[in-house]
């Protein structure tokens, strides 16, 4: 039985039968409602695109009642317990878990392009000493386009592989260099020797010794925190690389405008407001006061609840046992407790509850981030790298898709028409 739509439309007393296809209706055929033939059809006005679906993807699946997230159809709490981090992004990119030998080969191209045109570091040494990191990042990213101009050939199969080797390697690269130019330090040349998580860290941290290697530990713990951002769906940062993208930009354009999206406040800096909110807790005396304070709207209880999970957050309970990990290695910060104190009253306060407002990705892994002391300022840095493999993959997706158009959402004007034109010689006069 065909699935359809009956559209009455009450202007005109005519019927439309409008076909439904995995649960969505095409807007063109919205279109085809009309009062008349002199006016326009039908068009859908959805701000911020909640219940609009502008692609179809294999890439990333979300149930946000039930608090399911697969990256290709492997649950997120598996791929985090038993994959790495090169083994999750060469599966969202490829559609499918790498043999031996191609994740050998895999792992060893991205290895090898971690370095950098000397060029780069002279252009990134160009910014203040006080430059935000994701500003450096962005604008680097956006650079290295103009490095490999071959890019722009985005038809060539094996080309747009290259790229995307290029830019999931060097994305650590170009995030430690920002880290150290904020301080002071001297940029630190990638180590082949390492992983790539633990060549990120030795870049960042490594000072005076031969070797820097970082405890194993915390290695795991970024390289589970990187998968767990490697994509979610259709993101406002990934939104922002597809409709860049759909004007056939090269990638390395595209991402930059995806880094762009991330750096707002809204989308990659709610960790840093949850820290915000921990430091100014202080103590687990304060938290009910607090807690009043949210139920009376004078507060607001950050890293609680999503925009898609309408259940628990799949990846905040991940997150969490990477927290007792670092904090072997770090000591515990002073703010875990508050943390786990406030979580445990949201879980059973009725106001809560009935709300779904339950922790989300973002409520522990600013501790995280802050025992390897990071910057606030980093944060996002660290979350750009981790969803560069998803965002490549939305990339590739959309550039082999045939139903893909260049963005070109409509609008609703509001503004006046048919004004008359007065030359300026007769209006200040």
């Amino acid at each position: 039985m065909t699935e359809s739509l009956t559209v009455r439309d009450n202007r005109t007393g005519q019927e439309y039968d409008v076909p439904i296809t995995d649960g969505t209706i095409r807007a063109a055929d919205l279109g085809k409602i009309k009062a008349d033939d002199e006016t326009p059809g039908l068009a859908v006005y959805d701000p911020g695109f909640v219940n609009t679906a502008s692609c179809r993807s294999s890439v990333t699946y979300i149930d946000g009642d039930k608090g399911i997230l697969e990256y290709r159809g492997y649950p997120i709490e598996q791929l985090a317990e038993h994959s790495s981090f090169l083994e999750v992004a060469y599966l969202l990119i490829h559609g499918h878990l790498p043999s031996k030998e191609e994740h050998d080969a895999w792992v060893h191209e991205i290895t090898y392009h971690t370095f950098v045109h000397e060029n780069v570091k002279t252009f990134m040494q160009g910014f203040r000493y006080d430059a935000h990191p994701m500003g450096m990042l962005m604008a680097s990213t956006g650079a290295l386009s103009t490095f490999y101009p071959e890019s722009r050939d985005i038809s060539d199969e094996q080309n747009r592989h290259m790229q995307m080797v290029r830019m999931i390697a060097k994305m650590p690269t170009l995030g430690a260099w920002a880290f150290r130019h904020a301080q002071g330090k001297p940029y630190v040349y990638p180590d082949n020797d390492l992983s790539y998580t633990g060549n990120f860290l030795s870049m960042l941290f490594k000072m005076s010794e031969t070797k820097f290697e970082a405890d194993p530990r915390l290695v795991k713990a970024l390289d589970t925190l990187f998968i767990l951002h490697a994509d979610h769906e259709q993101n406002c940062s990934t939104n922002a690389v597809r409709s860049v993208g759909s004007s056939q930009v090269d990638p390395y354009s595209a991402v930059a405008a995806g880094v762009g999206a991330l750096y707002g406040p809204l989308h990659g800096g709610a960790n840093e407001a949850v820290l915000r909110m921990l430091k100014r807790i202080g103590s687990k005396e304060n938290i009910p006061a607090f807690i009043e304070g949210v139920k009376a709207g004078n507060e607001r209880l950050m890293g609680f609840g999503h925009r898609v999970y309408k259940n628990f957050d799949p990846r905040a309970t991940i997150i969490k046992k990477a927290c007792d990990d670092v904090f072997e290695v770090t000591g515990v910060n002073p703010l875990l407790e508050i943390a786990k104190e406030l979580e445990k009253i949201a879980l059973e306060d009725e106001y809560f509850v009935k709300r779904k407002l339950y922790p989300n990705v973002d409520f522990y892994s600013g501790l995280i981030y802050e025992a390897f002391q990071f910057p606030p300022e980093m944060f996002t840095v660290l979350f750009a790298i981790g969803r560069t493999p998803g965002w490549l993959a939305q990339w590739s997706e959309l550039v082999t898709d045939k139903e893909q158009k260049i963005a070109r959402p409509k609008q609703i004007y509001t503004g006046d028409r048919t004004l008359q034109f007065t030359p300026a010689s007769q209006r200040w006069a």
